[in-house]
């Protein structure tokens, strides 16, 4: 008995015998149904006890764990097990269910006796192997075996597909004998202790009962059981033996034989066919799903005999099956118990998803109901249908196993406390959905009935079902409600036809405005003519037409109009006249009265006129009215009474209309029957109706009448689309009743939904079902705690102007909604119903495409070629490009050749929808019959040219990712995180080094641990380029010595520079291979993971090695370096403060600290100058990794303090931009000494340092000299271009600011880094404008604009419209108007690369700020002035920010005029607080003179207004003083205005701001007249004199 296991051949006649018992695959295939086969055997019945706890344990964790995977895996270990043994001791296994099993041993009824105690060694030793086993779950795990034996009989029965069950008493006494058994227990029915050798079976009676317990085999000393076997075997025709005693099952050796495939394959469901045929891998076949089963029991009556009843199961099967083909439903399993058959029917399985599957199911119930309850025999018929997700897969062993949509078992309780149950126990169920069936069909027999899920997600509508009184059902704890589907009955449609959506007063119609005004268009035009108008919206399922047509039914509602809306449902156009019976009904009242009797006399009072007494009764079916029949009537043909109907409904409406304008609104159109279209047809060519319908797409071709209404000249048809991300955003927030909602939720909708209302309904009922969301009041920044988790908390507000939304003074009462901590939207689970909808198009591709969409899934919504490639099973480069461009095709992805393609595409979402006046006459009559738009064929070599793809619908990528079971996710997950490791490095553009300098040096990663060889293939196979092998140039830089000598003054020394800068800008231009690719840098996309990196690294945090205390010094680094870009200063310096402690740098905390630490630093210093020029050994990689982060931490350390306006926060400042200089001394790296130089020199000189600043830019110049001409000089020379061009600006040396900026600009449009060339085009063109360069500074701005919409850099174009608003509001001339500016900002506010740059959007708000206030709307100025003092507590120590708050300063000015003005109390408070602000903003260091200037003249107004002429002078003069030192010419002269205008007695009208704006001229209007260019300098805006 010790067979071993060997190498299974790959044929496809195998793979299908893997399927089926030996029963059947070495049976008679006689092609009579039903056929019987009469023999002996015994039968064993294994149900593996435990998995009811284990179910309920897992059933928990289904939601993110996938507690069905872990079931299932354990259920096949074990089952595998008892598989084994069985085929050993030559048992045939004929059926599983879940976790149990039906085995046979076919035998001569001489041979039972010796069989039935080899049986009995099998049994014992299954039990031995579960005896002392716990699983790895802690939970017992045992087995109750039961065993009979008899007379046995094989029924055959089907048409095109086949089934098998064995029935008999043989069959009964095994369930018997199994529901007697205990945990390790093997019962024998008392037929099989009649017929067993008992001389070696030892067993112990149960009371009451025939049936016996075995306890264990006693077996003589001498007895050699292992020949007795081997006897016993050479009885059983197909155990393997001879060549092949080392395989389990003979049928695994089958030949191939066309035949005998064909004989098997009718056993085999369509759904495993296809995937066997397909040679798809066994791990891939597995997957949860979403399903809908339908449970058929049959009862039949008395004690029939076995061909009676196996005649009325093939004709129910027959049936059954052919019903279930026309909506691709399959049987999966038919079992037979207690004179009762059971079928097992699955709608959904893989590849055979229908759209409205669970519709489908109940019509498919019903029918069966009622056809089976006419078969002879059969005295019950009960079904029970339920929906939800199941595990579809393959339950059982490599040899024998069987593929199923759910993990089940005959249970062994299946029938106590529960008397009258006869279900066929597939109770144990995860997700309880086959339990449910199966349990709603025994409990309430005799009727269709359905769960709760399967109720509320068919279309069919309520009043076809009935709620039914709950019943205890074993195995479902907390039973749901229970309906009885009613059946589809013509009388119960009768006055059920209200639309199915009813407007709500107070929920605005969102997105729909376009439709609505095509609507108003359309009804003034029929109230106009003499003629009908057809209005028809077409769209998808979801798209929200229900709700727009009754919208437009209130819409309609007027004094002299007759509004009738109706909605039909499926099976409405498979009753005769039954869309005109509706429309009638309502006509006439008929739809609201109680009983036929009243309908009878409203009918004979409205038809008298109409219609012959005699004839009444022809509307006796239409009306379920009874009216006496008469001869006249009984002998009429039905052609003339369908022409008396018709002639009586034209002359009805055509009375209405003469008082009332008829408007019919019909929604679901596309189920209007061929008569009722006919009769509309005729109705708009004889009457004057307004008809609108909304319907979608036609599955079929329409009608004649159907087409010819489509065409007719008054028809308009609309193909409505999707709505808005706007509208989605606003949508949201009516449905939470709240103001404003997360970004991260806002993205996770419009993402997710496309558009679509119905998606984005589901998306968030399921967040609500998980409690993801939570409603409460809002709080404004300002009084919140700042901390990093709230840093990204931006609220957006919907795009209405509805009083909720409006962020007033009173913020406290305004509530805003807010994701539970914790949860992550992009891994939730989608709904169910979206689910379904992704599912019915996932099935409808081949097996491989299905594989690629699976695959793709697991990289995530937008993912590579290249990576596909990498995780696609035993697939070459063709056959994933052919099916790429297929789905492409079909609109499962969308493919871009660039990440810039990519994001461009993003942006592009709005609202869609066509209009087409007559369009149906104007195609082709093919393409009325489908109405499909023609789509471009995608060539396969378009699909190989791009690089990047993505999903169309996010739902599609997380239903395919959720089809996949939990190990086989992680093992895809792997590959992947294997490829991407090693393109883990910066693009080519920025050098292909580590986004975190020498962090490879500093952490282990894979790479380290490989061979240099296999290094290096990897490096050739993913084109990463080391940065030595890119550049060839041999080109080096000038030298020291011929640029600068000893005796230069610093004059000289600039011209020196600029000369210098001027020769290797012509030295790059000419060396064509150091240009760097075309294609923009993108690595800015990696700081998006910061927070998914951080939650990785937390669940090491119990490693204390140095590489986990370098890696979160980096995220403490990063973290703050986020925090500094948006503002939070003090949150950014408590994460520098941090990541400085970790790199062993620590930063000290008080001043006498920093004093002491400065005399250290400063040592340092000394020494390393020394040193510099020595022949130092270079520190090591980990030490330099370590440099550059403390580099990078001390850099932003010295802003950060000088920021603040404590005088003693400047040592601070010093000590940190000193120790930023002697860590990048000590990396020995030039382009960081050159850094820190420079921001040494800038702190220097906002510091008042005179003495050092000169001689720390000479020395960061001097570092460039004599080095080789590459890529890294390049960037390190045009760095110090931008440096030292920003750095004289914001210090206010205007003409040496433009000279440099003009050099780095060249170098940084060749290098092409759009984050720092738009940065350079900024400062150069304000430099040009404050002196009134106004030709060049055009043509910058040309530059600029061609940059920004080239490139779509939304931080270029926000720098554009801020410079575009100051030429509007100090240039005097108009370059891009307020309009185009205002309509970028409201755009753009939520953009989340300018929200990262608060200084900019604080600049952009106070400029529309100042434009309302000058133009005195006051109410607008306050939206955008709230706006900008929520960004006014982000300090950054940049131009940008003060920039900004300098404008904000202004606003503040302009608002003090105006309390002046209104004679507001304690404005003398007010202006003194304002002048200090002004004060103590010239006296902070971060605030460069550039900027004096305008706060002067600020301060200026403040004096005048608040009657102090004498400070007012001060000021004025101090500003002029300035202006002319800094050559400030645009200041200047509005300073010079101010001050005649302030102190002149005449003051015209003309010269008021509101009559300067109308005479600005547009830039195109002036750029050729230098007289016009000057005049606009007196376009200046008058500070308005109100002295309090």
């Amino acid at each position: 008995m010790n067979i071993g296991k060997a190498s299974l051949p790959d044929r496809t006649i195998v793979r299908i015998a893997a399927h089926l018992p030996d029963l059947i695959v070495y049976g008679d295939f006689t092609p009579e149904r039903p056929s019987m086969e009469y023999f002996d055997g015994i039968l064993m019945f294994v149900d593996i006890s435990g998995f009811t706890a284990m179910t309920e344990k897992f059933s928990t964790a289904m939601y993110m764990d996938r507690g069905a995977e872990q079931l299932v895996d354990i259920l096949n270990r074990h089952i595998s097990v008892i598989v084994e043994k069985v085929l050993i001791f030559g048992g045939d296994i004929l059926k599983f269910a879940g976790d149990a099993l039906l085995a046979l041993w076919k035998v001569e009824r001489k041979q039972l006796k010796n069989f039935i105690t080899v049986v009995v060694k099998c049994s014992l030793e299954i039990h031995g192997v579960f005896e002392n086993q716990e699983s790895e779950e802690g939970l017992d795990i045992r087995v109750k075996i039961g065993l009979s034996a008899g007379h046995i009989k094989k029924l055959v029965f089907g048409d095109e597909k086949s089934y098998f069950l064995v029935i008999g008493q043989a069959v009964e006494d095994v369930r018997f004998a199994e529901s007697m058994a205990q945990m390790n227990d093997t019962i024998l029915s008392p037929n099989c202790w009649q017929l067993c050798d008992r001389s070696v079976i030892e067993i112990e009676r149960i009371p009451d009962q025939r049936a016996v317990k075995v306890n264990f085999l006693k077996l003589p000393p001498d007895y050699n059981f292992d020949e007795f076997f081997m006897r016993c075997m050479a009885h059983l025709d197909y155990y393997p033996s001879g060549d092949h005693k080392n395989i389990l099952r003979l049928a695994s050796t089958l030949e191939s034989d066309p035949q005998l495939e064909i004989s098997l394959q009718k056993y085999i469901m369509r759904s495993i066919l296809k995937q066997i045929d397909d040679k798809q891998l066994k791990g891939y076949l597995s997957e949860l799903r979403p399903v809908t089963i339908v449970f058929v029991n049959l009862q039949f009556k008395g004690q029939e005999a076995a061909g009676d009843i196996g005649q009325a199961i093939q004709d129910s099967s027959v049936y059954i099956d052919s019903v279930l083909k026309n909506f691709k439903g399959q049987i999966n399993k038919v079992f037979m118990f207690d004179k009762g058959c059971s079928f097992l029917c699955v709608f959904g399985f893989p590849g055979e998803k229908a759209p409205d599957e669970i519709t489908h199911a109940l019509e498919s119930a019903v029918v069966i109901f009622d056809y089976c309850s006419q078969i002879f025999k059969i005295k019950v018929v009960s079904i029970g249908v339920a929906s939800g997700t199941v595990f579809c897969g393959i339950v059982g062993h490599s040899v024998r196993h069987e593929y199923t949509g759910m993990i089940g078992c005959f249970t062994s309780g299946w029938n106590r406390g529960v008397q009258s149950c006869s279900c066929p126990s597939h109770c144990k169920v995860v997700g309880q959905k086959v339990n449910i069936a199966a349990r709603m069909m025994v409990c309430y027999p005799g009727i269709v009935t359905c769960d709760s899920v399967t109720y509320s997600n068919c279309s069919l509508p309520s009043y076809f079902f009935k709620e039914l009184p709950k019943r205890h059902m074993k195995g479902v704890a907390e039973p749901e409600p229970v309906y009885q589907c009613l059946g589809l009955n013509e009388k119960v449609l009768f006055g059920m036809s209200s639309l199915s959506c009813n407007r709500q007063e107070d929920y605005p119609l969102l997105g729909r405005n376009k439709e609505i005004r095509l609507f108003l268009h359309n009804m003034k035009e029929f109230l106009l003519s003499q003629s009908s108008k057809v209005l028809m919206f077409e769209g998808v399922s979801g798209y929200g037409k229900s709700q727009l047509v009754s919208e437009l039914g209130y819409l309609a509602q007027a004094e002299d109009h007759r509004v009738i809306a109706i909605g039909l449902t499926k099976v409405s156009i498979h009753w005769y006249f039954h869309t005109i019976q509706l429309l009638m009904a309502s006509v006439l009242g008929l739809d609201t009265c109680k009983h036929y009797k009243e309908r009878q006399h409203n009918l004979e009072e409205t038809v008298k006129n109409y219609l012959d007494e005699k004839l009444y009764c022809i509307l006796n079916d239409i009306f379920h009215v009874q009216f006496p029949l008469t001869r006249e009537a009984c002998t009429m043909t039905g052609a003339k009474k369908e022409d008396k109907i018709e002639a009586l409904f034209m002359n009805v409406l055509k009375e209405t209309s003469k008082d009332e304008k008829l408007i019919f609104i019909i929604d679901e159109a596309q189920y209007i029957d061929i008569t009722s279209w006919e009769f509309l047809e005729k109705l708009i060519q004889k009457l004057n109706v307004f008809l609108i319908m909304s319907l979608s797409p036609f599955t079929n071709t329409p009608c004649q009448s159907a087409i010819a209404i489509m065409k007719n000249r008054n028809t308009t048809y609309i193909i409505i689309g999707e709505i808005s991300s706007k509208d989605i955003r606003s949508k949201v927030c009516l449905d939470l009743n709240v103001a404003s909602i997360p970004k991260e939720l806002e993205m996770y909708l419009v993402e997710g939904s496309c558009g679509i209302p119905f998606y984005c309904e589901e998306l968030l009922k399921n967040l609500d079902h998980h409690k993801v969301l939570i409603v409460h009041q809002y709080q404004p920044e300002e009084k919140s705690k700042v901390s990093w988790h709230a840093l990204f908390k931006n609220y957006t507000k919907p795009q209405m102007n509805i009083n909720l939304f409006s962020f007033s003074s009173k913020e406290d009462r305004i509530k805003v909604c807010d994701i539970a901590p914790g949860v992550r939207l992009k891994n939730m689970s989608p709904p169910s119903t979206l689910k379904e909808i992704s599912l019915v198009q996932l099935d409808s591709m081949s097996l491989s495409q299905q594989m690629l969409v699976r695959c793709a899934a697991i990289i995530g919504q937008t993912f590579t070629t290249a990576l596909l490639f990498e995780i696609l099973p035993c697939w070459n480069m063709k056959m994933m490009v052919e099916a790429l461009a297929t789905l492409v095709q079909s609109s499962i992805f969308y493919c871009f050749q660039s990440q810039k393609e990519l994001r461009l595409a993003a942006k592009r979402r709005g609202a869609t929808r066509e209009v087409h006046h007559r369009s149906m006459a104007l195609k082709a009559s093919s393409e009325i019959e489908g109405r499909e738009e023609d789509q471009p064929y995608v060539l396969e070599n378009e699909v190989t040219q791009c690089h990047i793809l993505r999903f169309c619908k996010p739902i599609m990528q997380k239903t395919a990712y959720e089809l996949w079971l939990k190990d086989q996710k992680a093992a895809l997950h792997v590959k992947c995180a294997r490829f991407l490791e090693e393109s883990a490095h910066k693009c080519e553009h920025c050098g292909s080094g580590d986004f975190i300098p020498y962090h490879h040096y500093a952490v282990d990663i894979r790479l380290n641990t490989l061979d240099l060889d296999t290094v290096k293939k990897m490096i050739h196979t993913h084109g990463v380029k080391r940065t030595k092998e890119v550049f060839t140039n041999k080109e080096r830089l000038s030298k020291k010595s011929d640029v600068l000598t000893d005796d230069l003054s610093p004059e000289k020394i600039g011209e020196k520079i600029l000369y210098f800068f001027d020769i290797t800008l012509d030295k790059i231009t000419a060396a064509d291979e150091i240009l760097i690719p075309t294609e923009s840098c993108q690595c800015q996309e990696a700081y998006l993971h910061l927070c998914e990196g951080e939650k990785l690294l937390q669940s090491r945090k119990h490693d204390k090695s140095w590489c986990h205390t370098f890696e979160s010094a980096i995220f403490y680094t990063l973290k703050g370096q986020v925090s500094f870009n948006v503002g939070q200063m003090v949150l950014a310096k408590k994460m520098m403060r941090k990541a400085l402690k970790l790199l062993k740098r620590v930063f000290p905390y008080n001043c006498i600290s920093v004093l002491l630490q400065t005399h250290v630093e400063k040592s340092k210093h000394a020494f390393h100058i020394s040193q510099q020029g020595k022949d130092i050994c270079p520190p090591g990689k980990r030490k330099l990794a370590q440099l550059h982060q403390q580099i990078s931490c001390l850099s932003s350390l010295w802003q950060i303090y000088s920021l603040d306006y404590a005088c003693h926060y400047k040592y601070f400042a010093h000590l940190a931009s000193m120790m930023q200089v002697n860590s990048a001394l000590e990396t020995q790296n030039n382009f960081q000494i050159i850094i820190a130089y420079l921001d040494y020199s800038l702190h220097s000189q906002l510091a008042g340092y005179q003495g050092l600043w000169f001689k720390y830019e000479v020395m960061a110049f001097e570092k460039i000299f004599n080095e080789p001409l590459n890529r890294e000089t390049v960037e390190i020379i045009a760095y110090v271009a931008e440096k030292l061009s920003y750095i004289k600006y914001i210090m206010g040396y205007l003409d040496l600011s433009i000279q440099l900026g003009f050099r780095a600009h060249g170098m940084w449009q060749l290098i092409k880094d759009p984050n720092r060339h738009c940065f350079v085009l900024q400062r150069l063109t304000v430099a040009l404008f404050l002196k009134n360069r106004y030709q060049k500074m055009m043509e910058v701005m040309d530059w600029m604009w061609s940059f920004a919409s080239v490139e779509e850099h939304a931080i270029s174009q926000g720098l554009f419209y801020d410079i575009c608003l100051d030429i509007l509001l100090y240039g005097g001339f108009i370059y891009r108007t307020f309009e185009e500016c205002l309509e970028f900002i409201n755009d753009q506010e939520d953009n989340k690369i300018l929200k990262f740059h608060s200084g900019l959007l604080l600049a952009l708000y106070s400029d529309v700020a100042i434009w309302f206030a000058r133009q005195e709307q006051w109410e607008n100025f306050q939206v955008f002035y709230n706006r900008a003092k929520k960004l006014v507590q982000r300090k950054t120590p940049s131009v940008l920010y003060c920039s900004g708050f300098s404008k904000f300063m202004e606003c503040q000015v302009l608002c003090l005029q105006k309390q002046i003005q209104d004679q507001m109390e304690n404005v003398q408070d007010i202006g003194v607080e304002l002048l200090k602000t002004l004060e103590n903003l010239v006296a902070q260091s971060s605030t460069g003179p550039i900027f004096h200037p305008r706060i002067y003249h600020l301060m200026a107004y403040v004096c005048i207004l608040m009657g102090d002429e004498e400070n007012c002078n001060l000021f004025l003069r101090t500003a002029l003083q300035i202006c002319d030192i800094q050559g400030n010419v645009l200041e200047k002269i509005w300073l010079t205005i101010s001050k005649k205008w302030w102190y002149s007695d005449k003051v015209s009208e003309e010269d008021s701001w509101l009559q300067i704006v109308l005479r600005l001229p547009r830039w195109s209007e002036i750029q050729l007249d230098e007289n016009k260019i000057k005049a606009v300098e007196q376009n200046k805006f008058r500070f308005k004199i109100t002295i309090m």
